[in-house]
């Protein structure tokens, strides 16, 4: 059985955004999962059933910590002998290519979940590029996650190397069994919106992720404020953990979260489905995005999106089909997106109708999973 290791900046992103994919993949292949080792880790092991080492790798620029995990990596590299390294999100994706470049791993494999250097501007800019440029000088193999961050590595030249999207998009798909209205009742979506004193006839916008600028919250609760105050029965639901180190919200923006009995932030929650299901629209005004499973699972769950006009979500969603786009760091564009859909019922009936089906048939987790591990195979057969 040959061995692959996949490896992650975080364990969180290995425990969420492949949930399940490692299992699926364990049962051909002998697979390793490196991160830093805290609860998510453990939970990968666990439910995952595969081998974790425990490896942490630094989310910010940081050349002493970043050498060091750099050789903790090659040597396990070397002991390990793996066949293949596939690596997801910067940082680990950077370090796990040079540590298998040196190491002689023969396939080294990265997929760009997202791109950060696009937003961002100045000397910040550049280093981010050369950084994915040695990230791809280093790899065998490069994999956008979908047409957008492809478009993106072309258009700033970042690769020669040829760019191939695996099945529709997306990095592992979606449990649509799991991710169904139906799997919750009237009384149970009465029951929360009790809990978090939302009436019975609001309308609830839900936003789903990190609650940090680059989501665009700073946009979405200012819009909201100015909505709210002009069109009552309204709730704007947080669903997401609050970071204020990496990427603050502005502080009016969290003074306006805190204090707005109209806002509920709710925090992380391990399982977002009750929170979709007593919603009425998805609010997700990102920055950037690789390609967000948010916006996939709140189709599955029937809910028409508000998105960003970014990688990902315009590829997800298709304007007045299944949501609306908008421009990015707008928030007059949110106001109007969310009057719009509060307004015009026959509208919002029209997206809800398509949202299901519109992603059922591209992002079913067979799908994904099976084009990777077709791909494995090429890979792998002369190895």
């Amino acid at each position: 059985m040959k061995k692959i290791i996949r490896t992650a900046t975080v364990a969180l992103s290995l425990d969420v955004l492949l949930k399940g994919q490692l299992y699926f993949l364990n049962q051909k292949y002998e697979i390793i999962a490196v991160s830093g080792n805290d609860k998510s880790l453990k939970e990968v092991h666990i439910r995952e059933k595969v081998r974790t080492v425990d490896l942490p790798f630094q989310r910010q620029i940081s050349p002493l910590k970043d050498f060091i995990s750099l050789l903790k990596l090659y040597r396990l590299l070397k002991k390990e002998k793996p066949s293949l390294i596939h690596s997801i999100t910067p940082k680990a994706g950077l370090l796990s290519m040079i540590a298998g470049y040196f190491a002689k791993v023969p396939v080294r494999m990265h997929t760009f979940t997202g791109l950060i250097f696009p937003s961002k501007t100045g000397f910040l800019k550049q280093i981010l590029i050369v950084m994915d440029k040695m990230l791809c000088r280093f790899a065998t193999h490069v994999y956008p996650e979908g047409q957008g961050v492809k478009n993106d590595l072309i258009q700033y030249k970042i690769t020669n190397k040829p760019l191939q999207v695996l099945a529709f998009g997306n990095v592992n798909g979606v449990d649509f069994n799991y991710f169904d209205s139906n799997c919750f009742n009237e009384n149970q979506n009465l029951t929360l919106k009790q809990s978090l004193k939302i009436e019975n006839d609001d309308f609830v916008f839900i936003f789903v992720g990190r609650i940090v600028s680059d989501k665009g919250i700073n946009e979405l609760v200012l819009a909201f404020k100015s909505f709210q105050s002009a069109y009552h029965n309204t709730k704007l639901l947080l669903v997401g953990n609050l970071e204020m180190e990496l990427d603050p919200i502005n502080k009016e923006t969290l003074h306006e979260i805190r204090n707005n009995d109209t806002i509920i932030d709710v925090g992380y929650q391990n399982d977002i489905r009750p929170y979709l299901a007593i919603a009425n629209c998805l609010t997700f005004p990102s920055y950037r995005e690789g390609f967000p499973n948010v916006v996939i699972q709140a189709c599955a769950m029937n809910l028409p999106c508000i998105v960003s006009d970014i990688n990902g979500c315009n590829e997800i969603i298709t304007d007045k089909h299944n949501g609306i786009i908008i421009p990015v760091k707008n928030e007059n564009a949110i106001f109007d997106a969310m009057k719009t859909l509060f307004l015009n019922k026959n509208l919002y009936n029209s997206l809800q109708l398509n949202a299901r089906q519109s992603v059922v048939s591209r992002y079913s987790q067979g799908i994904v999973w099976s084009a990777l591990e077709e791909e494995y195979e090429r890979l792998l057969v002369h190895v």
